[in-house]
């Protein structure tokens, strides 16, 4: 992304609301971070606002963007900074972003950061498929540059959840890559379990969207798993942090 050379007084406010959790951005001008805070959605509540988002009172928010998946809670966050800080926020869903990326799928139905994400790897040259590993596990389809539309699986993390909810002799387990496919405990085999089968799952989607589109792509991971999954047999993945919110940064670079 380009650099502006501006008066670096002036600062960009940030967000991406997922069904798990809040990342929140402080940008100056020059779109370098000033500040990021991370936060659970569910929490969300003026009182927990305050505590989260007192650092935003020193900083002159020239402009603030959000993608949300969650309603209630961008509404909630949205009428806090405008009745605290008199900051007037924006929903990606209700810019102007046609420069940026055409939609060939159902725009009310795509969520915002699907096409973040999307905006943030267009470079009219290539096409992509982004794998974002949030609560769920979604894949999206971006030629040249419009996005065509993707698929979404189970989320990794809320999957496992399900399964220790679900099965009584299941415990806690934290996922991590395993060498052997066969299991000798309980723990072990539920890890091959989700490291294999999500590996395939991978793999098989990734494959049957190249056979129907008959296109060659570069394969973009994002999110908390992608390093995890990025020992792909078939695919190798560039992995890339923190993709929506550069592609609400964007957003605001061409609407400025």
């Amino acid at each position: 992304m380009k650099k502006k050379l501006l008066n670096l007084t002036n600062m960009y406010l940030i967000g991406d609301i997922g069904n798990t959790e809040v990342k929140i951005f402080l940008f100056n001008e020059n779109y370098i971070k000033v500040k990021k805070i991370m936060f659970k959605t569910k929490f969300i509540s003026n009182n927990y606002l305050k505590k989260k988002l007192n650092f935003i009172k020193n900083n002159n928010i020239q402009n603030s963007l959000f993608s949300s998946v969650v309603p209630y809670a961008y509404n909630q966050i949205k009428n806090f900074l405008k009745l605290r800080f008199n900051i007037k926020c924006n929903e990606l869903k209700n810019m102007n972003f046609s420069k940026l990326v055409k939609l060939k799928a159902n725009r009310l139905q795509v969520g915002s950061d699907r096409i973040a994400n999307a905006i943030s790897v267009i470079d009219n040259k290539n096409n992509f498929i982004v794998v974002d590993f949030g609560t769920a596990t979604t894949f999206d389809v971006i030629v040249k540059n419009t996005y065509y539309g993707g698929v979404i699986a189970p989320g990794v993390s809320l999957s496992l959840n399900t399964l220790i909810k679900k099965a009584s002799l299941i415990p806690s387990i934290n996922l991590s890559k395993v060498s052997k496919v066969v299991g000798t405990n309980t723990k072990l085999a539920v890890k091959s379990g989700f490291y294999w089968g999500y590996l395939g799952l991978i793999d098989n989607i990734i494959f049957m969207i190249k056979k129907q589109t008959k296109k060659p792509f570069k394969l973009i991971f994002t999110g908390g798993f992608a390093y995890m999954f990025k020992n792909l047999k078939k695919n190798k993945p560039i992995i890339k942090k923190d993709l929506t919110i550069h592609g609400l940064l964007k957003v605001i670079e061409t609407n400025n």
